[in-house]
């Protein structure tokens, strides 16, 4: 039983990975957030699992198709795509500013992690699909694989942002303002380009 669940959180780890490696909303807010604050990974991690771990939750104790209905992804998906719109807005903005006063996102690293989760549907969804067939398996090892599952998932989340956040943080004496314009604008240009993509796309 111990290899079997060693095996299990090995793949879990390695799926969980893949989908977090996926450029998205996530991860340009902690790029943003990451050029003035070397711990925001930290910050955006824990953000992230105050939306998942009862997320998660839900879905063991049989909800998962409440969060895959049409319904509930339309409105998600318009709310959470007006918010990613706001955001890079907001990053547009404070592009405008000295290479010493970079952009910036609005709210802190704690809190841009919850909204950046909160925001995106197709992280309900992948939590409805793939999330689902994770948490059944893990439930077959009993509370401990439930929680060995979550530890080992969000610990993947918790690397990679970090390791995103630092990277900036550490290179950013290297940024001249043209690239720093760059960067910020791509980040902006993909919060809103998500944004506008979750808005359109609940109605296709």
């Amino acid at each position: 039983m111990t290899a079997s669940l060693g095996l299990f959180l090995l793949s879990a780890a390695g799926i969980s990975l893949s989908g977090v490696m996926i450029p998205g909303p996530l991860t340009a807010a902690t790029i943003a957030k990451g050029y003035r604050e070397q711990n925001a990974g930290i910050f955006i991690a824990l953000g992230h699992v105050v939306i998942e771990l009862p997320l998660m939750a839900l879905i063991y104790f049989g909800f998962a198709q409440f969060f895959a209905s049409p319904e509930v992804k339309m409105v998600i998906g318009v709310a959470g795509g007006l918010m990613l719109i706001f955001m890079g807005a907001m990053v547009v903005r404070g592009m405008r500013k000295n290479l010493g006063e970079a952009a910036d996102l609005p709210y802190s690293s704690f809190v841009t992690g919850i909204v950046m989760t909160g925001a995106n549907p197709y992280f309900f969804l992948w939590w409805a699909t793939i999330g689902i067939a994770l948490i059944v398996t893990a439930a077959e090892f009993g509370i401990w694989g439930l929680v060995a599952f979550a530890v080992v998932h969000w610990s993947c989340d918790l690397v990679w942002e970090q390791f995103v956040s630092m990277s900036v943080f550490r290179t950013r004496h290297l940024w001249t303002q043209k690239v720093q314009r760059i960067v910020f604008g791509i980040c902006a240009l993909a919060l809103v380009g998500f944004g506008v993509w979750f808005c359109v796309s609940v109605f296709v």
